[in-house]
């Protein structure tokens, strides 16, 4: 069988261990060879038995799995359910619970909760020094949301408590249609402003609404500032922020659809997946979306109690 390019193919094609090992090994290892995620030795052996390697190099932990070293690590969930539960959270536009996970794959509720973190965790991506933005046609967007309860569906008291909404900055490439978005403690000036810097190109031109915040953006980088008043108008020729407003819809959506009640703790996790489906969604198919999120599962690691908070907040989030 050729590699799946449906969700009932790869369901089909997984369930195959073998199938599972080689492309495991495609997506880890450009050159097909399998090293040791100890020493890094191409000295190993696969024990078809155990269905683990074994490295001849003298060190601890001489057998490994292809599990090791990625978010799936120390799992006893086999890859069968693994590869079919990234599909789904990779290609499904609202996300998917993990209710409905766990009757999709046969795991308890509280398996497939953590697995969905783990695989949010390799969904984010590390931009390095790419920044956004440039000439006049490729303008950035940039603008932030609060996520959270209802005021209407709360007690009067909690209403008051502004700290419980979540806000969330995000910057959209006109050209590019990338996105990035993150969780930030304030709107204050010093915040938006330090984000911005971080993110954006010199010369570039960038749009927002006309909060106070974003005052003065153009005695950085250089940068051409243009606003659009939100009491007056949404659109002003080129102007406008409806591209990134397009993407707080899709993300708040499948928060208030399909997640229901996030913490804010978690939030950040939530958005690293939309982002990510948003970012690959453009002339990519489900089978590329998917490979893209599994090229991306080596180096990073999430502990049971880094995801409940029991031990020091978790760098991921």
């Amino acid at each position: 069988m050729e590699a799946p390019k449906t969700l009932i193919e790869a369901v089909q094609y997984f369930s195959d261990a073998e199938n599972c090992r080689q492309f495991m090994i495609a997506v880890r290892w450009a050159d097909g060879i399998v090293k040791c995620p100890i020493c890094q030795s191409e000295k190993v052996t696969y024990l078809e038995k155990a269905k683990v390697y074994r490295c001849y190099g003298k060190h601890p932990k001489q057998k490994f799995s292809l599990k090791v070293g990625t978010v799936f690590e120390d799992s006893p969930i086999g890859l069968e359910k693994w590869l079919p539960a990234s599909w789904l959270l990779s290609n499904c536009k609202n996300g998917i619970s993990s209710y409905e996970l766990s009757k999709a794959i046969g795991v308890t509720q509280k398996s497939a909760w953590f697995m969905l973190h783990r695989i949010r965790l390799a969904m984010k991506e590390d931009h390095g020094d790419l920044t956004l933005g440039g000439h006049w046609q490729n303008p950035v967007e940039v603008d932030e949301t609060f996520i959270g309860g209802k005021a209407v569906n709360k007690h009067l008291g909690e209403r008051r408590q502004k700290e419980r909404k979540t806000i969330v900055m995000g910057m959209l490439d006109r050209e590019s249609r990338q996105i990035r978005a993150k969780v930030i403690p304030n709107v204050k000036r010093e915040t938006l402003q330090a984000e911005i810097l971080s993110h954006i190109g010199f010369n570039a031109y960038v749009f927002t609404d006309g909060h106070v915040g974003y005052d003065k953006l153009s005695e950085y980088k250089n940068f051409t500032h243009k606003t659009v008043n939100h009491i007056n108008e949404y659109v002003n020729g080129r102007v406008h922020t409806q591209g990134i407003e397009n993407f707080w819809s899709l993300l708040k959506r499948g928060l208030n659809g399909t997640y229901v009640a996030v913490e804010p703790f978690h939030m950040d996790s939530y958005v690293d997946e939309q982002v990510f489906r948003y970012n690959n969604r453009k002339g990519k198919t489900d089978a590329q979306r998917f490979t893209k999120l599994l090229s991306q599962v080596a180096g990073k690691r999430l502990t049971y109690a880094e995801v409940t908070g029991k031990v020091g907040g978790a760098e991921a989030f």
